[in-house]
């Protein structure tokens, strides 16, 4: 399931597949249709300036170690963003013999502490594979409780995946998914000899047609900011906006921090899930409301649903 020489010649075909004649400036040649769909193989060799024999070798996996200046020339035929840059650069490394297994990771008690201390903004630390090494009461309240599971099974791929609640609870859950499933492509070029990777792929493309088919795909996602929106059963619609920060010392941690638009109907609702994470809310018939013995005063109304 991870890198190999396989991968880069299927990367190469994806992203041949992925052009048209048009965007690269060629003609199409007329009337009669192609046979194939995107880039002929002669196409991408004469624009990256190498031999079809060269270019055809690349993609059966028959060559070793393509130059850093065939590999440039590439991801610019290819119209590559920094992450499918990178990611072709993993995927033709030379083949190195396998290399013990990393060790566990662990998240430092200082950063421990401080996304602990984040009452009013959900915070997670992702690792390898998207393990979930650390999460606020918050976020636990956003998401879902982590530390009820066996550790093995704290990863958040494989709770997007095999919980129906995650389907539920993002609005855009496709588009989420598909870009978690990016994620281990790209970590899956950094690290091809991850056993534990191998494990987590297989076991989600037995038991997910989505995953299967976007793995296949051969789309890979790098994690900086964006935006998620949720429907949370307790509080209602939020948009949420992510910052994804790799921590000092260990490339694959990322704190992610998510926070709302000051004035606006998800702030209200993060609002009133804080509350309800540390107590001072609880729900009854389907709606959060305060909880008696708290002494605060009324929170904001949640916002209805549409």
């Amino acid at each position: 399931m991870a890198a190999s020489r396989s991968d880069l010649g299927d990367f190469l075909r994806r992203c041949r597949a992925g052009l048209t004649p048009e965007a690269v400036g060629l003609d199409d040649g007329g009337p009669v249709k192609r046979r194939v769909r995107g880039l002929r193989r002669e196409e991408v060799a004469q624009l990256a300036g190498v031999s079809v024999d060269y270019y055809t070798r690349l993609e059966q996996g028959r060559h070793s170690s393509p130059s850093e200046a065939v590999l440039e020339a590439l991801a610019r035929v290819f119209r590559l963003e920094p992450a499918g840059r990178a990611h072709l650069a993993d995927l033709a490394r030379p083949v190195r013999h396998k290399t013990a297994q990393p060790p566990a990771q662990r998240v430092r008690p200082a950063m421990q502490q401080l996304i602990a201390s984040m009452s009013e903004h959900p915070a997670l630390i992702l690792g390898r594979r998207t393990d979930v090494l650390a999460a606020n009461t918050l976020a636990r309240e956003l998401f879902t409780d982590w530390t009820r599971m066996p550790p093995r099974e704290r990863n958040y791929a494989r709770w997007m995946f095999l919980d129906p609640a995650a389907a539920e609870l993002f609005l855009d859950w496709r588009t989420v998914a598909a870009e978690v499933v990016g994620t281990l492509r790209l970590y899956a070029g950094r690290h091809p000899d991850d056993v534990r990777l191998n494990e987590l792929v297989g076991e989600l493309t037995i038991k997910s047609a989505e995953f299967s088919a976007w793995w296949n795909g051969h789309q890979v996602h790098e994690r900086t900011h964006g935006i998620k929106r949720v429907a949370h059963p307790a509080v209602g619609p939020m948009t949420l906006r992510y910052e994804a920060l790799p921590l000092p010392g260990d490339a694959d941690q990322v704190l992610f921090i998510y926070h709302t638009d000051p004035g606006s109907s998800s702030h209200d609702n993060l609002g009133l899930l804080s509350l309800l994470s540390r107590g001072t809310a609880a729900p009854r018939g389907g709606r959060v409301q305060l909880d008696s013995s708290s002494p605060r005063t009324e929170p904001p109304e949640p916002h209805k649903r549409a």
